[in-house]
C-alpha cells in the first residue's frame, strides 16, 4: 500500500491509500481539486471515499468527486447521510477494500456520531487525535473525547496515525508549556519546529511516540495532574482530560 497526504484548504490532509494496481480509497475529501490533480497525474483509479465526520472541510468534495465518479461508494457516520454517504456504517463494522479489511471504531467528541477507520497500521481518524493534541469539543463533552482516546489508545504501538490537520507544532508548543521540563516533549517540540520552517508535513505519527509526547494520553501522568494545579486524586481521569481541553482552549 502506498499512502499519500494531500495538502488542502487551509491546513487539512486528504488521505490516500493506493495498492499495486493504482486503486485508491479517498479519506475525508474536503475539496474536490486536490484529489482530482493526483488521479490525474498518478492515473489512479478511485474505488471508495471514507468519512469521518459531517465538517465541511471534511465532505466538501465529495459531491465533484462523486460526478467523475457516480460508481464510488462513500464510506460514512449517520451524520454524513445528507454528505454524500452511500453506506451508513458505525463501531465494530468491517469491510474490505483494496484487499485489506478495515474496522470502524466509534470516535465521539468532535462531533457526536465522529468514527475512525483502522487498518493495521493505518488509523485514519479525522479530527479526534491529533499529533501531540486532540480535537475541538464542538458536539460531544471531555468525558466522551477522553473515552475516544482510551479506545484507540489500545491499539498497536505502531499505528500510524493520519490525523486530518497539520496541527503539530501548535499542539507541541501547548505541551511545552504546560510540561516545560519534559525531555520526550522538548525534543520532539525541537523535532516539529525543524520540520515546519522547511514547510514540511509531521504526519503521519504513530502510537507509541503520541504514548510518550501527547498529553491528552497521559491522564494518569502525576507531574501532568500537578501542572494543572487540581486536585485529582478522587476525580476520574477524564476530568484531568477536560481540564487540559480547557486550558487548549485558552491557549
Amino acid at each position: 500500500m502506498n499512502l499519500t497526504s494531500i495538502p488542502a484548504l487551509q491546513d487539512n490532509y486528504i488521505w490516500t491509500l493506493t495498492d499495486e494496481h493504482n486503486h485508491c480509497l479517498i479519506v475525508d475529501p474536503g475539496e474536490a481539486q486536490p484529489v482530482l490533480d493526483k488521479i490525474r497525474v498518478h492515473r489512479w483509479q478511485p474505488v471508495a471515499i471514507l468519512l469521518t465526520h459531517h465538517h465541511h472541510d471534511h465532505v466538501g468534495g465529495v459531491a465533484e468527486l462523486l460526478q467523475q465518479f457516480p460508481e464510488l461508494e462513500v464510506f460514512g457516520p449517520q451524520e454524513t447521510a445528507d454528505k454524500g454517504a452511500t453506506r451508513i456504517v458505525g463501531d465494530g463494522d468491517e469491510f474490505t477494500l483494496l484487499g485489506i479489511n478495515f474496522r470502524v471504531i466509534a470516535t465521539p467528541g468532535h462531533t457526536l456520531g465522529h468514527i475512525s477507520y483502522y487498518s493495521s497500521p493505518y488509523l485514519f481518524c479525522g479530527d479526534t487525535m491529533f499529533s501531540g493534541g486532540c480535537g475541538r469539543l464542538f458536539e460531544g463533552t471531555a468525558q466522551q473525547m477522553f473515552e475516544s482516546f482510551q479506545k484507540l489508545n489500545q491499539l498497536p504501538g505502531d499505528t500510524l496515525i493520519c490525523c486530518a490537520h497539520e496541527y503539530t507544532l501548535s499542539n507541541m508548543k501547548f505541551a511545552a508549556a504546560i510540561l516545560p521540563h519534559d525531555p520526550k516533549i522538548l525534543a520532539r517540540f525541537q523535532q516539529i519546529k525543524d520540520l515546519r520552517a522547511e514547510n514540511r508535513i509531521t504526519l503521519p505519527t504513530n502510537l507509541a511516540l503520541e504514548r510518550e509526547i501527547n498529553l491528552f494520553l497521559r491522564t494518569q501522568d502525576a507531574d501532568l495532574q500537578k501542572a494543572l494545579g487540581g486536585n485529582f486524586t478522587t476525580a476520574p481521569l477524564w476530568q484531568t482530560f477536560a481540564d487540559l481541553r480547557e486550558k487548549k482552549d485558552r491557549f
